[in-house]
This record gives structure tokens, C-alpha cells and sequence, in this order.
């Protein structure tokens, strides 16, 4: 690999996760101490493969290469690479001393958003061939963005993910209860098997009405699938969603079915390069609900691995605010590809269980993070229609990336709008790693400019103002619409790109306090997340319980659950002590669709806990719509019982600055910046981010150098070290 296609960094004990007291200025991590053991964490982006490596001192180093759609696993490696070198290890040395290794993957998202995925058969109940296809009355418009929702004579189904004629449907039909009405015609269900093996189907999906209430007969065909095709990728829909929505759950199957078998081959070929490489420690794969799990259990529901890259960025915010006493975060990823936001709210993340992709909606236990596409490679791009200037959501990807990266690209991009304004150096993207080209730059951006009539800083301008916006936009959907008011956020930005940007966007919703984590390792933040967290399981049961709350039922279910879910995680090592189990009830008014989740009491629950849950069911549900919106005379309902179980993974506090760290901001140069706020360019300041001492103060405007990512610290603004290594800007 070319050199100026990577970046590693090395990120030394005071600003990494501490497991020792040992001397926090120490700077070997490799070959004279063969006995230390390592944990690797690799979150593979759009554009960029990330890699996070810890010892067993705490200390830590990060590497950055570019993603290879082509293959993944070849950047996984390339990363992993570039970090043994960092220690002055080879790869095989590096693995052979790993304890843990931990993978966030999109193969599967990308598979959904390429639509490049297996060839799917679906069985289902006779009658419900179509249900698939018909989906909800939303799903012409489900998850478009705004500027085409705009257009409703334009919405389209998506295309199918399998086609009416690999559709086979069974005589079967289990009720509500799960008593069986019709027994299953195994005659046709063998006949639709051969039917669709012999339309060469790569995979079957199974979903049965009422399955996940009594899941007889999904069991049934798939042991006939098994018989007649080994080696097959199946799966039921009770194995993956255990709550009613034919059409949700249905989708849901077909989508894991979809993304499966390239999901699984791709982990597959990691697992085995990473054993022959002499690593012993399990892979485990982050998943969506924000919590890792062993790569066998992935292999099964691979559809848990969407979108699993950001939440593993906002459990490292999680795991960060709570060193630093932040109750309430808006956590924004701005990557090479895209715009991601969650919140923490009371120190959790909030969850959903529900997800709009490819406009499919369908169940899965996610936490709450919603996408745009507005990342550093995000085109811009006139409209015809209107000849209006746009950013997004199409990305120039990681290749050839955009027009200054110098690798064949000649539509302008947003990275490519930063150079022009001057925010990042041409000589010290990625560290120096890669060189960018401002002729480039400017040629792509004036296809743009010229047509509009601007000159090449306006057009420039132009663009991050609007990709600033929209990023506000979906920050006001994630807190505004919810109930929730910005400004009594901190916003923590991370990603390569989100320095730049991340005061406009702040200011734009009132909030006073922006957090670039850990200066150098924001833009690997979401592998450092992923190495953070727990191993996690979800165990659900669907059961409709009316209030006046049954206290002795809901306390059966939730034994039933938490038995099954300590039994998961000591399969998989976890000591007792190391288990820790969260109850969640999905509750709604009757005759209402909206349901909430609700946090509920542990042990044996009584009938005060069950009144207690429906006060506290009424309070959430007011934030979320609206005070007054509760209609209490309907009654309330609990329609899902959830339980979270985690392992929990050792993991040590923060480590703070030593005190001897004295370096102040020192300018080590200036260029010529445009600043919007002063209709100009002037003569700016530029430090470098790096070993500097906790309060240092920079007040804007100013630019930050750090070797992966660049702060623009604008008029007005402060901005100031803190004791872990955060750099914190503070907005007028």
C-alpha cells in the first residue's frame, strides 16, 4: 500500500484508558515486553478503516487506511498493519499476543445500500405471499430525505428484495396464542423448497404468521431445508424478532437472509486470517444495539451488524461522559461518507426498535442513531431543476475520493470546499500521509461556481453552509421533535471532519459546549468506542398484558428471560459478577400506535412497581409528545418485555494528563482563511494540537492542527484543553 494512502499515530499512556498506575510517561509498548498482552478494536467506514489497539499498561495507538469495497478484509488488515508497526511488531506478533479482538463491519449495510446482495426465496404462510411486497401504506416515502418527500408523485416502492416468483407460501396457521388451527402441509412445504433451489436461491427466509408465538413450524422447514441443502443460509423470523408486525418481521428475515451470506463469508475470511496469523482470542462483532457479540452468534443474525459502526461511536461517548459528569450528550460522527447523531439522555443512549433502511422498515434492537449523507465526501452538485447549489447524499467515497486527493476525481466535494477556505493544510492531511492538490480543488469546484455566477470562495462558502445546516437538521429532529431541548446538551464532535465544522452546527441549535474527544483519537473514535464496550445480548418476549399490571406475570417473563440470558453469556465465560441484566417494558395506549420503552425494576415486582411503571410510561410519553397528550382514560398496555444482558468487558478510568505537560499554544505558522462571520479572508493563526497542558486557551479565530483531524476554531470562539486530553470549545 502506497504510504501516502495510510496514517498511524501513536497515542501514548496519558491520553488512553488506564488499567495500571504505572508510569503514565512510558513510551514502549512492543518488542522489549513480549509478555504484554494487547486489544484490538477495527471499525471499518465508507472511506476509512479504523484501528484502536490497548495494552495491557492502557496505553494506546491508532492507525487510519483507507476502506476496500472490494474486499474488506484487506483494510482490516492494512490497519492492523499499520498499528503493529507502531509497536514494532509484525502482524503475526501483534495477533498471537491479542486477548481481545473486536470488529464494527458494514458489509451488510453495504450490501442493503448497494443492493448487491444473495438471491433470496422467501416461505411464508399461504395467503401472505404478497405481504412483503405490499409492506406499510408509508412505504413509498419511508426514510427518503425531505427534498424528495417534497415530491410525492415521484415515491417509489423500493426494488424488491425478493421477487414475487421466489415467493412460495405454506398451508399453515398458528393463532395468537399460539395454539396451531392448521397443522403444517409438509408436503408443500418440501415442494416449495425444491421450487426455489432450483431457481438457484442463495438463501430462505421463513416467516410464518404468529411464529415467534409458537415457532413450530418455522422450526420444521428449517430442519427440512437442512436436510435437503446443508449447507444453505437460512433463517426464521422467530430466531431474530419475537414481537408482532407481519410485514416488520417478515422484513427483517428476508434483509438478514439478504446481507447473510456475503456477511458471513466476509467474517468468515477474517476469522481465519486472524487464527493463521496465530490470534487465539474470539472475534467479536459490534452490533447496532451497542454491545459486541462473538462472531458465531453473528453468523446467524448478521442483520444486527447495520449500522453498528456508529453506535460503537456513541458508546465511546457514553463511556467518556461519564468520566467527565456530562448527563446529556448529542453525539455527531462526521466521517468521509456520512452524518451520524445519537443522544445520551440521563447517561444512556436511547434505543429504538426500529430502523428505515433502503425504505424497508423493519424490528431491530438498535440504539437510536439517525444518518445523513453529509460527510467530508459528500459531492457538491447543481440541481437542473432548480439551479440550486446541494451537498449529499452521493459520496466520492474512498475512491477516488475527492478531487484533491488527487486519485482521478473531478467533482468538488466538501473536503475539497475546506482546502479552498483554507481550514485544512495540503501538506498535513492525515498527518502528511496525504498530500492534497488545491489546483484540483479549485478546478472541481469552479464546474460549480461558474454555472452560479459565484466566484470559488463564495461557492465554497456556499457549500459547508449548507451541509452545516442540514447536519443542524437532523440534530433538531433527533432533540427538538423528541421533547428534548439542545441547549441543555453538550455536543460531542468526532469523526475526521466534524472539527471543522462542529461550532456552526452547535451554534445553529443554541449550544454553548462542543467536546473534540481525545484530540487525536476523534477521528478514530468509533473503534476506540467499539473497544469499550460489553458483550451484549437482547432477549424479548411478546405478551399482551393490560393494565391493572399482572406484578406476578411480568415477573415471570422477565425470570424466564434473564435465565436464558445468564445461560447466553456463561456459555460464553462470563463469571456471575460479570453479568448484569436490564429490564425494559414496550408500553402504548390502547387503541393508540405509539409505543415507549420504559426502564423497569429488577427482582421480584410488586404492585406498587407496577403502578409506578405506568406514572413513569405517562411522564416519558409527555416529553416525547407533548404535555397533556397522555390519554390515560384509554388504559395502557404493555405489548413487549425486554431484557438487555451484558458481560461486562475489565476496562479501567481515563488516564489524566501528567502535571509536567507545560506546552502552551505556540503558532507554528499562518495561512490566508476565509471566515464567513467577517465576509473575508485574513491572516490566521495555526497551532498544533499536540502535547499540549490542560487549560491551555486558544481564543478564535484560529486553526487547530492534529495529525487526523483539523478544529477550526472560529471567531468568537474559545477553546481549551481539559485534564484527559479533550479539546473543548466554548461558543458565545
Amino acid at each position: 500500500m502506497r504510504a501516502e494512502n495510510v496514517l498511524t499515530v501513536r497515542q501514548w499512556a496519558p491520553h488512553a484508558i488506564s488499567r495500571s498506575r504505572g508510569d503514565p510517561r512510558q513510551e514502549s509498548l512492543g518488542r522489549d515486553e513480549p509478555a504484554r498482552e494487547y486489544y484490538c478494536a477495527v471499525d471499518t467506514g465508507g472511506t476509512f478503516t479504523d484501528c484502536v489497539v490497548g495494552d495491557s499498561e492502557g496505553n494506546l495507538v491508532f492507525a487510519k487506511s483507507p476502506s476496500t469495497p472490494h474486499d474488506f478484509s484487506e483494510g482490516f488488515f492494512a490497519a492492523l498493519t499499520l498499528a503493529a508497526e507502531q509497536l514494532g511488531l509484525t502482524l503475526p506478533e501483534l495477533m498471537a499476543r491479542t486477548r481481545r479482538l473486536m470488529h464494527g463491519t458494514t458489509v451488510g449495510t453495504n450490501a442493503m445500500v448497494e443492493l448487491k446482495g444473495a438471491r433470496v426465496g422467501l416461505i411464508t404462510t399461504r395467503g401472505h405471499e404478497d405481504a412483503i411486497l405490499i409492506m406499510r401504506s408509508v412505504g413509498r416515502s419511508a426514510g427518503l430525505p425531505i427534498e424528495r418527500l417534497l415530491h410525492v408523485s415521484r415515491h417509489r416502492k423500493p426494488q424488491p428484495l425478493v421477487p414475487r416468483h421466489l415467493i412460495r407460501g405454506v398451508s399453515e396457521r398458528v393463532d395468537w396464542r399460539g395454539e396451531v388451527i392448521v397443522p403444517l402441509n409438509r408436503e408443500e412445504a418440501r415442494r416449495a423448497i425444491q421450487e426455489l433451489l432450483a431457481q438457484k436461491v442463495e438463501a430462505i427466509a421463513i416467516a410464518f404468521l404468529w411464529g415467534f408465538v409458537n415457532p413450530i413450524h418455522e422450526r420444521e422447514v428449517r430442519r427440512m431445508v437442512e436436510e435437503m441443502a446443508p449447507d444453505l443460509f437460512v433463517t426464521c423470523a422467530h430466531e431474530l424478532i419475537a414481537k408482532p408486525g407481519e410485514y416488520e418481521r417478515t422484513a427483517a428475515t428476508v434483509i438478514n437472509c439478504f446481507i447473510g451470506p456475503k456477511t458471513t463469508r466476509y467474517i468468515r475470511r477474517v476469522e481465519e486470517r486472524t487464527r493463521a496469523f496465530g490470534c487465539a482470542a474470539p472475534l467479536l462483532i459490534m452490533q447496532a444495539s451497542g454491545g459486541v457479540a462473538p462472531a458465531r452468534e453473528i453468523l446467524r443474525a448478521p442483520l444486527f451488524t447495520i449500522g453498528s459502526g456508529p453506535a460503537g461511536g456513541l458508546m465511546g461517548c457514553r463511556f467518556l461522559a461519564e468520566t467527565l459528569g456530562h448527563p446529556h450528550v448529542i453525539a455527531t460522527d462526521m466521517g468521509g461518507t456520512s452524518f451520524d447523531v445519537g443522544l445520551i439522555v440521563d447517561g444512556m443512549p436511547l434505543s429504538a426498535s426500529e430502523t428505515t433502511l433502503g425504505q424497508y422498515t423493519f424490528f431491530m434492537p438498535r440504539l437510536d442513531i439517525l444518518s445523513i449523507g453529509a460527510g467530508g465526501g459528500s459531492i457538491i452538485w447543481i440541481d437542473e431543476l432548480s439551479g440550486t447549489l446541494k451537498v449529499g447524499p452521493e459520496s466520492a467515497g474512498a475512491d477516488p475520493g475527492p478531487a484533491c486527493y488527487g486519485r482521478g476525481g473531478t467533482r468538488p466535494t466538501v473536503t475539497d470546499a475546506d482546502l479552498i477556505l483554507g481550514y485544512y493544510n495540503p501538506e498535513f492531511f492525515l498527518g502528511g500521509r496525504l498530500k492534497l492538490d488545491p489546483e484540483a480543488a479549485h478546478h472541481a469546484m469552479r464546474t460549480i461556481a461558474d454555472p452560479l455566477g459565484l466566484d470559488i470562495t463564495e461557492a465554497a462558502d456556499g457549500a459547508t453552509r449548507i451541509v452545516e445546516l442540514q447536519m443542524a437538521d437532523l440534530i433538531r429532529q433527533m432533540t427538538i421533535q423528541r421533547g428534548y431541548d439542545p441547549r441543555d446538551f453538550v455536543i460531542y464532535a468526532y469523526g475526521g471532519a466534524a472539527g471543522a465544522h462542529a461550532a456552526v452546527y452547535a451554534r445553529e441549535l443554541g449550544a454553548r459546549t462542543v467536546v473534540i474527544p481525545r484530540g487525536v483519537l476523534a477521528a478514530t473514535w468509533s473503534a476506540f468506542g467499539i473497544l469499550s464496550t460489553d458483550i451484549q445480548h437482547v432477549f424479548e418476549k411478546s405478551e399482551l398484558l393490560i393494565a391493572p399490571l399482572d406484578a406476578a406475570r411480568v415477573t415471570e417473563i422477565f425470570l424466564e428471560l434473564e435465565e436464558r440470558a445468564r445461560r447466553q453469556l456463561r456459555e460464553e465465560g462470563m463469571a456471575e459478577d460479570q453479568i448484569l441484566l436490564r429490564r425494559f417494558a414496550e408500553m402504548k395506549f390502547r387503541l393508540q400506535i405509539h409505543r415507549v420503552e420504559v426502564p423497569v425494576p429488577g427482582g421480584i415486582l410488586t404492585d406498587q412497581d407496577m403502578r409506578d411503571l405506568e406514572h413513569a410510561f405517562v411522564q416519558k410519553y409527555e416529553t416525547l409528545y407533548g404535555r397533556g397528550s397522555a390519554f390515560t382514560a384509554a388504559g395502557m398496555e404493555i405489548g413487549l418485555l425486554r431484557v438487555v444482558a451484558l458481560g461486562r468487558i475489565a476496562r479501567g478510568q481515563l488516564k489524566q494528563l501528567p502535571a509536567e505537560r507545560r506546552r502552551r499554544w505556540t503558532p507554528v505558522g499562518q495561512r490566508q482563511v476565509y471566515w464567513r462571520e467577517l465576509g473575508r479572508r485574513i491572516q490566521t493563526p495555526i497551532f498544533s494540537g499536540e502535547g499540549l497542558s490542560p487549560g491551555a486557551t486558544l481564543e478564535g479565530p484560529a486553526i487547530v492542527e492534529l495529525p487526523v483531524t483539523t478544529i477550526v476554531v472560529r471567531p468568537g470562539d474559545r477553546l481549551t484543553t481539559d485534564a484527559y486530553g479533550n479539546f473543548i470549545l466554548t461558543l458565545p
